[in-house]
């Protein structure tokens, strides 16, 4: 009975609280767990009056009793508590310290108010224990008692509707019935002459308390009497708080998980003599309360299993239904939240339940944005791809673009919408549009990457088409050499300008992008043009002395000249030097924009007729010095567009002069030679010479036939042989070779008609 009853107390008689023996008390007979589904009877009245032999027969609680045979004396000091044995629903029986007993003395009545203000704030049913013999009577021990109950009850601003229970013990032979009007009359005269608050001043007594009036036989003399009578009253206690009941229509009621504070901070409040208001109690209690469950579900919601393997896997990677778990398990402590608090107050109720779906939801949020983190760059990373597959099989940029982009950004959406919290309304347009962005930068740098790449192709080809075939014009360096160029330049630009706007239609671009970029176009092509001219002119020099040796080394048919002594070197000389000047006079300047220029004719005039015409004979003293050459600029011609200054082709030319000078002389040399060498017979006074001294054998070669016939065969041999062996061409070659010809041929002859001695003579005669 000891272990079921769990009488614990409460108070002791110091008025300390005994809050350690309360929470075993709550968690021993599991009090915390009825909700609103619980009573507190307390029973107050005389010391000695047999209040806890009353508790224990009613509830079958074990309060300690006062012992008969060793005489009245204070039995329970303080207040003490029990739960009431077979009594439904959940009943806390309060049996208080006796009044008006001679251990405190007649003045110590602070600790009796005290006590009697905490029934009241806590009980649904206060039983007052009172003497029959004491009714109707004006000193009667229960009219202090009352007194001080009505007293205290002022005290609460808002007093809970209390059930007083006047138990008349030791019951004589006059009829409850005659003894209950007396006692409510007397009942009322004390109310009425209880001090009161102006608003309660004509407050009946039924606003504040239920009376009821039971009457007991003597437990020493009439014990069964007594016990059947407690037995009936016993089951008045059942259902108690059901409409009807003893506690029907109280109002206030804590619920259980909130006794233990709630009177804990009631018995402060009282013994810091204070007035207690049990509705801004009730709302301390319900908040304190309601602050606990809410902290424990946050607890137990930081360290749930379901949600740590969330957090765990979404720090891998999207969690698929991440949405719907995760408010699964919201819901799910939030509902245990709405059960543990459902009977506090619902004002405080809702509000702690707002601030505790905001921590939980403060908790979660990070594991939310994750989640959305990795939603927008798996999201990216498939429109990279997805992307990069439709240029690949041959789609269009912007159409591409389009396409991946809604796809994406639509499952984007899904998967924001599935990792959403129903008790959320958080907004992932944020994340949303970070994505676009990131889209939009990709797609920006892949249409660039594409653009750039379209762009170096017609480049390379711009420049493949007009590097070769403008340096082969300006090596021709003709007098239409920029005509060619030009036209070159323009066909080409419109070749590549034409498939760039083709390749440009997918991208689908501005007029003023497109505008700018074959324009850019233009001005690279242009610009390999001005590179090559530069280049070129770089090596002009090398370019006139091949010039020169083409047009001085080789004939109009572009055979190779050969110095026989009829050309005109001086005339050949200056038609090289011409062509040669005329190539400096191309590559002196960039001609792209068909502007007319007067540096050929500054050139010639200056440099090959050595001399420049003057505007007029006022000037001829002037142009007779001045030198139009000695300038950094040309006339008609932009700085930009000048490969070579005037001054650098005058110093071109003088070195250009300087290193052909020598061909010249080397040709005017072999001419020489040739004319020499061609002039092979003996001069005039050998001739007269040799007529003169062979008369005598040329008369014996007439007068002899023989003589003459050999004469005329070898005539005939030697001309076979100087026609068969070029003997002419050989005499051009120089005397060594024509000594050596000479050998083979009296050689020849030898062998041909013999050791003749005449023919040897005649023979050694010629070669000599």
């Amino acid at each position: 009975m000891a272990e079921e009853c769990c009488a614990t107390q409460l108070i002791d008689g110091n008025g300390v609280f005994n809050v350690v023996g309360l929470d075993n008390f709550v968690r021993t007979t599991k009090l915390a767990d009825c909700g609103l589904s619980y009573a507190v009877v307390a029973i107050m009245g005389p010391q000695s009056s047999g209040k806890s032999t009353l508790l224990n027969h009613l509830f079958h609680t074990n309060f300690r009793e006062m012992d008969a045979y060793r005489g009245r004396s204070q039995t329970t000091k303080g207040i003490w508590i029990a739960r009431c044995i077979g009594i439904e629903p959940f009943t806390i029986a309060v049996d208080l310290e006796g009044t008006d007993g001679r251990e405190r003395g007649e003045d110590d009545t602070a600790f009796e108010k005290q006590s009697a203000l905490f029934a009241l704030a806590i009980a649904d049913v206060v039983l007052i224990n009172m003497w029959c013999h004491d009714i109707g009577r004006e000193q009667a021990a229960n009219k202090p008692l009352l007194k001080t109950v009505f007293q205290v009850m002022m005290h609460l601003f808002s007093p809970r509707k209390t059930t007083l229970m006047f138990v008349i013990r030791d019951k004589t032979k006059t009829p409850l019935e005659h003894l209950e009007p007396i006692l409510r009359e007397d009942i009322q005269k004390i109310w009425d002459a209880v001090a009161k608050p102006r608003a309660h001043n004509s407050t009946p007594l039924s606003d504040f308390f239920n009376v009821k009036i039971i009457a007991l036989s003597s437990y020493e003399e009439k014990e069964e009497q007594f016990k059947e009578q407690v037995a009936q009253l016993r089951q008045q206690f059942f259902h108690s708080i059901s409409p009807g009941g003893l506690a029907g229509d109280r109002r206030g009621v804590v619920p259980a998980s909130g006794f233990s504070f709630s009177a804990q901070q009631i018995w402060k409040i009282i013994k810091e003599n204070k007035d207690l208001d049990l509705p801004a109690h009730k709302v301390m209690v319900a908040t304190v309360r309601c602050e606990e469950i809410a902290a424990g579900k946050l607890r137990n919601l930081s360290s749930d299993e379901g949600w740590l393997a969330l957090v765990e896997a979404v720090q891998v990677g999207p969690v698929s239904g991440f949405g719907k778990k995760l408010s699964s398990i919201l819901e799910t402590y939030l509902s245990e939240y709405d059960m543990e608090a459902i009977y506090f107050d619902e004002g405080v109720r809702n509000t702690k339940r707002q601030q505790l779906e905001t921590k939980a939801l403060d908790l979660v949020h990070p594991a939310y944005l994750t989640i959305l983190g990795h939603l927008r760059s798996k999201t990216l990373e498939n429109f990279k791809s997805r992307l990069e597959q439709s240029l690949n099989c041959g789609e269009g940029f912007a159409a591409s673009v389009r396409t991946c982009g809604q796809s994406c950004m639509l499952e984007f959406d899904k998967g924001c919408a599935d990792a959403s919290i129903r008790l959320a309304k958080w907004d992932a347009s944020k994340v949303r549009e970070k994505l676009r962005r990131d889209i939009e930068t990709h797609a920006s740098s892949v249409c660039n990457l594409k653009l750039s790449e379209m762009i170096k192709k017609y480049e390379k080809q711009l420049a493949d088409a007009l590097t070769e075939p403008v340096e082969s014009l300006f090596e021709a360096g003709g007098r239409d050499t920029w005509v060619s160029i030009r036209g070159l330049l323009k066909r080409e630009t419109e070749v590549a300008v034409s498939g760039l706007l083709a390749d440009f239609a997918s991208f689908e671009l501005d007029r003023s992008t497109i505008d700018t970029m074959v324009q850019n176009m233009r001005d690279y092509a242009r610009n390999v043009v001005e590179r090559k001219a530069r280049e070129e002119a770089g090596k002009v020099l090398i370019r006139m002395k091949d010039r020169f040796s083409a047009v001085f080394n080789h004939d109009n048919d572009s055979m190779p000249r050969v110095w026989t002594g009829k050309e005109d070197i001086r005339t050949i000389t200056k038609d090289a030097r011409s062509a040669s000047l005329k190539l400096l006079s191309v590559m002196a300047a960039i001609r792209l924009d068909e502007k007319p220029d007067k540096i050929e004719n500054v050139l010639f005039s200056s440099l090959m007729d050595g001399s420049v015409a003057v505007s007029s004979s006022q000037d001829r003293s002037v142009g007779a010095t001045s030198d139009p050459l000695a300038s950094s600029t040309w006339q008609q011609v932009s700085p930009k567009d000048t490969l070579i200054t005037p001054v650098q082709c005058k110093s071109l030319w003088r070195q250009f002069k300087t290193e052909t000078e020598y061909a010249v002389a080397q040709a005017i040399s072999v001419q020489e030679a040739n004319k020499r060498s061609n002039n092979w017979l003996p001069p005039a006074w050998a001739i007269v010479a040799m007529i003169v001294l062979g008369f005598n054998e040329f008369m014996l070669l007439l007068k002899n036939p023989l003589y003459l016939m050999i004469l005329f065969i070898v005539f005939l041999l030697s001309k076979a042989l100087w026609v068969q062996m070029d003997i002419a061409g050989e005499f051009r070659n120089g005397t060594q070779v024509l000594s050596n010809v000479l050998l083979y041929y009296v050689d020849h002859c030898t062998h041909l008609i013999g050791a003749s001695t005449s023919f040897s003579l005649i023979c050694c005669s010629l070669y000599v």
